[in-house]
């Protein structure tokens, strides 16, 4: 995943850098190191973005987990004190 995460990243950023260029009517190319800045800056973008993702799943299974746990402690727990 991390290496389709990065190509996707970069793609984002060299596209951004190029639609910019396009709308304001300049050469795609016009400063090639933007374009690598762009693509840098979409690769690390994406990979933040995937690593944000699995953090807050893993979050989600630990609240879900705990949730679970009250919820069985709640109404099967206290069975014998009714």
């Amino acid at each position: 995943m991390p290496v389709s995460a990065t190509m996707i990243g970069a793609l984002l950023g060299l596209g951004t850098q190029m639609y910019s260029n396009a709308l304001r009517k300049l050469p795609y190319m016009r400063h090639p190191w933007e374009h690598v800045l762009g693509m840098g800056l979409g690769a690390v973008f994406v990979n933040q973005l995937v690593k944000w993702d699995a953090k807050l799943q893993e979050d989600l299974d630990q609240m879900l987990d705990k949730a679970k746990a009250a919820n069985e402690r709640r109404y099967f727990g206290q069975s014998s004190s009714n």
